[in-house]
């Protein structure tokens, strides 16, 4: 596979926050959020984030960016005739499952984003708009060609490359995506019952905390920010070393928290007002927004605007997803970029129509991924950080060029102790509760 890389550190951040931000935070995180107890887990994930997932993203960026390799072949690199490339495998797959359920809940934004052109979407009631939701969600044809479209887009950037492609277009997006927010929100938070909406995702309960809930808001911190499965690992072999990784993750980490932020933002008052039940579900989004739009004006056309961006934020993530298969497929087997993408693609629209098809499936890869794989697959990644990597090669690379980790120490004693601590006995923890 040919060299290529990130022209600019702006373009890194916004490509790396892309992937981060996407359906995890707008279309996931708000529902999650609503199940698992509001302002409480909202605590408890900007903790695991700051603690846990950017210690996770950092040491992905090391690893990529000290083999200037993706994947598999980083791993294979930095410690020949070793078995650590299984990681990399495992984020290949993981990858791979993610893949097929979000591009299905891509296409749903498609066809909401049509009907919201078509106008019909605002002359819908709430008990209309419920039920469209669920007819769209169980209904495989819809599903599968609003998959396959969106499919087809993800497909068409990948193939262009890493800077003609994947960094272009997130350099135009992610702006969008976030001015698009900001003006839902501000409308949502001028709803009569906004203010119950606001207080159910700032004044928190801890009593419904519990060790099962900090497990999915730990696997929710992972989604959200990519980590876990080589996204970050294969986005890290196309920095240069020259970008200081530190301020890039503390960058990334703070976009994506502020963009969840915002969505429960849009989210939350909106259910409140309209008498949705913040435990909704994976539909939240979808029935609640619609009922904001019609009381805006101009709502058909900010209706319309938001669901493509909808649709864009979801093509910045798949996008990461499908370089990992991409690149994976390139530099192991020698096959050129165009036909890797062309594999890669048919492979998860295949397992996406059972996605689509199937909502006993589409639950198990959404939660299976997010609550163990992704905690998995960043536990022996930040194992491979401390054990194989260790204190000088992490140094060596987070201050290459003269550039000054003042919080280094600390990074490292999170690598080496807090965080495979952290995820080992949550993840205990959950499983024995399970097998109860």
């Amino acid at each position: 596979m040919a060299k290529e890389g990130f022209t600019s550190r702006f373009g890194a951040i916004v490509t790396a926050a892309g992937s981060a931000i996407g359906l995890g935070n707008i279309w996931r995180f708000p529902y999650i959020l609503g199940e698992n107890g509001g302002a409480a887990f909202l605590f408890i994930y900007i903790l695991f984030t700051i603690l846990i997932a950017s210690p996770v993203l950092l040491s992905e960026f090391v690893i990529g960016r000290m083999a200037g390799k993706p994947v598999t072949a980083a791993f294979k690199d930095l410690a020949p005739k070793k078995k650590w490339y299984y990681i990399g495998i495992s984020g290949v797959v993981c990858a791979f499952i993610i893949l097929s359920f979000y591009n299905v809940v891509a296409g749903w934004t498609l066809y909401f984003a049509y009907i919201s052109l078509t106008g019909d979407l605002l002359s819908l009631n709430r008990a209309e708009i419920e039920t469209l939701y669920q007819n769209v969600s169980s209904e495989p044809v819809v599903c599968i060609i609003g998959m396959v479209i969106f499919a087809g887009l993800s497909a068409f950037v990948v193939m262009r490359g890493v800077e003609k492609g994947i960094e272009k277009y997130s350099k135009i997006l992610m702006p969008l995506l976030l001015i698009m927010i900001i003006i839902v929100c501000v409308r949502a938070l001028t709803l009569d019952g906004a203010r119950d909406g606001v207080a159910f995702l700032l004044k928190p309960d801890f009593s419904k905390i519990t060790a099962e809930s900090m497990f999915v808001a730990l696997g929710q911190a992972f989604f959200s920010l990519s980590i876990g499965m080589g996204a970050m690992t294969t986005y890290g072999a196309y920095i240069s070393k020259k970008q200081n990784l530190a301020s890039s993750v503390v960058s990334i980490a703070m976009i994506d928290f502020l963009v969840a932020f915002l969505a429960g933002l849009m989210i939350f008052p909106s259910a409140f007002a309209f008498g949705v039940n913040p435990g909704e579900g994976p539909g939240l989004v979808f029935v609640t927004l619609p009922g904001i739009f019609n009381q805006m004006a101009f709502g058909q056309l900010v209706s319309i605007v938001f669901f493509v961006l909808l649709a864009i934020a979801a093509l910045t993530s798949t996008m990461s997803l499908l370089e990992v298969i991409v690149s994976f497929l390139s530099s192991e087997y020698g096959i050129k970029r165009k036909m890797a993408t062309f594999i890669a693609t048919s492979m998860t629209v295949a397992t996406g129509v059972v996605c689509a098809m199937s909502t006993t499936v589409f639950n198990f890869f959404d939660g299976f991924s997010a609550n163990v794989m992704l905690p998995l697959g960043a536990f022996f990644i930040i194992l491979f950080a401390s054990l194989v990597l260790g204190k000088d090669k992490l140094k060596s690379e987070l201050e290459a060029h003269g550039q000054e980790f003042k919080l280094f120490n600390a990074f490292y004693l999170l690598v080496k102790f807090v965080v495979p601590i952290a995820i080992g006995a949550l993840f205990v923890y959950c499983i024995i509760g399970w097998l109860k």
